[in-house]
């Protein structure tokens, strides 16, 4: 039911879906309260969820990310604060547990916000620029975006608008796995 959609494809605020949204959706649809304490539990289950930058990295790529985050993050972080802007880190996971398989694009803030969306996986899918906008939101707040390994440069949007800024996280150039 998800795949594809966001919140406001059922009447609902959110710009992506969040646990408050998904839980906002099960009550309207199933007439079910489930508290958005437990969904969290469960999104966590699916590998939906904060990760530590290093958890974000392939195993040949930890030590170039660890000192990413010591060397470069802080510039990032005092640029964000300087334009009012939220960070987001992003990746793509593999949902477990579904059939037809699903790949959930998600982004977490750097205040521990979950944000995300479902696909159906194709191979080498672009970083979705319908994501991105949707995570600046409709007031086109300004985010600073820190992009996994799950994308290659060159299938990042091209010509987004100022409010939202890239960065790249530290790869080796070999993709994992989502």
């Amino acid at each position: 039911m998800l795949r594809g959609t966001y919140p406001d494809t059922f009447g609902l605020t959110d710009e992506l879906w969040t646990r408050q949204s998904l839980a906002a959706l099960v009550q309207r649809r199933f007439d079910r309260p489930l508290d958005a304490t437990d969904l969290g539990a469960y999104l966590r289950a699916w590998g939906v969820g904060p990760r530590e930058p290093r958890e974000r990295a392939c195993g040949l790529c930890v030590d170039a990310v660890e000192r990413w985050v010591r060397v470069d993050y802080p510039a990032i972080s005092r640029a964000a604060q300087e334009h009012g802007a939220e960070i987001y880190w992003i990746g793509r996971i593999r949902l477990r547990g579904t059939m037809p398989a699903a790949d959930v694009i998600s982004a977490v803030s750097a205040r521990g916000r979950v944000r995300f969306m479902i696909t159906t996986p194709s191979v080498d899918p672009p970083l979705p620029r319908d994501f991105l906008l949707r995570l600046s939101g409709e007031e086109g707040d300004p985010v600073h975006v820190i992009v996994d390994g799950s994308w290659p440069r060159g299938e990042w949007p091209r010509r987004l608008p100022a409010r939202i800024t890239l960065h790249p996280l530290p790869s080796c150039g070999r993709l994992t796995p989502p």
